[in-house]
């Protein structure tokens, strides 16, 4: 594995190891890109098969959240950490503040916040040895329902854009995820009036929208080839490759799951079978919008807004699709990067 390569490819920055035996801390911070500010992107604790799988992980996550900031009209840039371990077994206080002063070393060209198996209990004693970090509780606190919200005004204008309404009354919504986020995506699609189709790993997550939401529960396998107006992918990434596009029976894509594309083709290929995708950095920028407002003064009624004005964005990237004969994968990547391209000139001017 030729790491500088991997790194030249898009750019990157810096890429962080951090080990402490004591505590058993294995972590990469990846930072891709601070053209619009410091890199902002959270904590991922997964139990990575290698270390060459966890350092590809945390620089597609990264380069993913420099798209996400600069989409949603952030001033920070694009970093991830991810943490290799198995998050039942690996936390503690010790573990966290030895992460938080790897953070500190950084000087604030990176701030981490929560990802898939943190918490705002682990971002508390990463915030005993740094102020580089948020989504703290007292603060803005756990992201997830923002970010559930701006996945629910993206979906809504993927319908207007299809079906020529807002309107959701009885569509059909396949959802991959039962955790915080697709939980709360569910709950806004059930009180819209959609039907909803369900899977998760973990039975009891799915239990509870089949219970909360008179939900449908089918196996993880199944859930590609549901019959359904809009499959929202709320759980991992790399979902829509090579096999599981040929199964979709579905009119739109649009889901809280980061990278949701194996290849930048599967673009392509989804609008070749006439399916409209939502790009996965757009949709589910909620999560960073809410910790951007506690940088800020956190407020939630302006979060969440800020987070319902994901429609108008995505509504802006499918006539950008429609104009220039692109994908909307494409868009999404263009008028983000012309954002950070215009406010690198703007940078490049000297203060005195």
């Amino acid at each position: 594995m030729k790491i500088f390569d991997l790194m030249e490819e898009h750019d990157y920055e810096q890429l962080v190891f951090c080990q402490d035996k004591a505590t058993g801390l294995k972590a990469i911070i990846a930072i891709h890109d601070t053209t619009l500010g410091p890199a902002l992107g959270g904590t991922r604790i997964w139990d990575y098969e290698t270390e060459e799988e966890a350092i590809i992980d945390a620089l597609r996550l990264a380069r993913g959240m420099t798209l996400k900031n600069s989409a949603a009209g952030l001033n920070l840039g694009g970093g991830k950490t991810v943490i290799m371990g198995d998050p039942e077994k690996i936390k503690s206080e010790a573990f966290f503040r030895s992460f938080g002063r790897y953070i500190e070393g950084l000087s604030g060209r990176y701030i981490t916040a929560e990802d898939m198996n943190s918490t705002t209990q682990d971002m508390a004693w990463i915030n005993d040895e740094t102020d580089y970090v948020v989504g703290l509780e007292g603060k803005s606190g756990n992201p997830s329902p923002v970010t559930a919200y701006g996945v629910f005004r993206g979906i809504q204008a993927a319908c207007n854009e299809v079906f020529g309404s807002d309107d959701l009354n009885e569509k059909v919504v396949a959802v991959q995820g039962a955790g915080a986020v697709g939980y709360t995506v569910c709950k806004h699609l059930h009180e819209a009036g959609a039907k909803l189709v369900i899977t998760d790993i973990r039975k009891d997550s799915i239990q509870r929208i089949v219970d909360d939401f008179g939900a449908t529960a089918v196996e993880p396998d199944e859930i590609y080839s549901v019959e359904c107006d809009v499959f929202a992918p709320c759980a991992m990434g790399a979902i829509l490759n090579d096999f599981t596009i040929d199964k979709l029976n579905c009119k739109i894509v649009g889901g809280s799951a980061n990278n949701q594309l194996a290849e930048d083709k599967h673009g392509k290929m989804l609008e070749d079978r006439g399916i409209l995708y939502v790009p996965d950095f757009v949709i589910n920028g909620g999560g960073v919008i809410n910790v951007y407002e506690e940088l800020k003064g956190y407020n939630e009624k302006r979060a969440l807004s800020r987070a319902g004005a994901i429609y108008d964005t995505c509504k802006k990237i499918f006539a950008i699709a429609k104009e220039e004969g692109i994908t909307t994968a494409e868009a999404a990547d263009r008028m983000a990067n012309q954002r950070i391209e215009s406010m690198a000139r703007v940078n490049s001017l000297y203060l005195g």
